[in-house]
């Protein structure tokens, strides 16, 4: 169930990242998310879980970590936008108009930021979010994990249907008015 909640939390975690880098570089699309619900951004998640995974070798070694974690999570983020192209019909980001990047899919910048991340992750972030994981009580997992589904499905259909990120920006339309 630590994984569960690993993912979960770091996803949430790359979602207020996201935000606030958005903010920062005045980007137009200030809200990141990348399910239909649940501020998401799953890349992150499935980044934290491989960096968690590495052997401890890597982990007790900084350089090794910046290294390995670069390495890890750009093909985590490789792969996650291949899979929202592929079964979504949608795509993210791209990084073409970056220099060293792989059909925009990925580039050397952002992986150079996954493994200062995952140097931050490490050193002081980790170690708080297992310790807080380890607070949640065992009942809640079926709840969240029946949630998280329920809304994995839907952001997928819905993506599909649309084939525009901007469908799961709803909360951002403009309400018509009732007389």
């Amino acid at each position: 169930m630590h994984w569960f909640w690993y993912f979960g939390i770091y996803s949430f975690l790359g979602f207020v990242l996201e935000v606030a880098f958005a903010r920062l570089t005045g980007n137009p699309k200030r809200d990141r998310k990348c399910r239909y619900f649940l501020p998401f951004c799953p890349v992150y998640g499935f980044g934290a879980l491989a960096l968690i995974l590495l052997p401890e070798v890597v982990r007790d070694s900084l350089p090794l970590l910046f290294l390995c974690a670069a390495a890890a999570c750009t093909a985590v983020e490789y792969a996650t936008d291949l899979f929202y192209e592929r079964v979504a019909g949608v795509r993210f980001w791209n990084y073409a108009h970056l220099p060293l990047n792989l059909g925009g899919r990925v580039c050397l910048l952002f992986a150079l930021f996954w493994g200062v991340l995952a140097l931050l992750l490490q050193c002081f972030l980790h170690p708080r979010v297992a310790a807080l994981t380890a607070l949640i009580p065992d009942w809640l997992f079926l709840p969240a994990a029946a949630i998280n589904t329920l809304d994995l499905v839907w952001t997928l259909a819905v993506l599909r249907r649309t084939r525009s990120t901007d469908a799961l920006r709803w909360y951002l339309r403009p309400r018509r008015r009732v007389a």
